[in-house]
């Protein structure tokens, strides 16, 4: 059984400026300070992925995140099922 502490929940979405870049929030990682304003930077972009990774081993799982997040504001066409391929690994039970 996974708990909710034993997981991360993540968007990766595209900013709503000019520039446009993909950014990653881990939403379960937010603190008080931050909170309303990364989910509402969020919220405003252009939703591209969202899961849960483990808790166990997120490190790796977000140096792949931040992989994509490089492909993608690289211009590299990069699909939502490519995402998950990658990150299966590293999705809870």
């Amino acid at each position: 059984m996974v708990f909710e502490s034993d997981k991360v929940m993540f968007e990766i979405y595209k900013e709503a400026t000019y520039e446009g870049r993909y950014k990653v929030v881990y939403f379960t990682e937010l603190q008080d300070h931050n909170k309303e304003y990364e989910i509402s930077r969020a919220m405003a972009g252009e939703h591209f992925y969202d899961g849960f990774i483990k808790n166990y081993g997120k490190e790796r799982a977000k140096e792949v995140i931040n992989r994509i997040l490089e492909r993608l504001n690289n211009g590299e066409p990069v699909t939502p099922a490519e995402v998950e391929q990658e990150l299966r690994p590293y999705f809870p039970s």
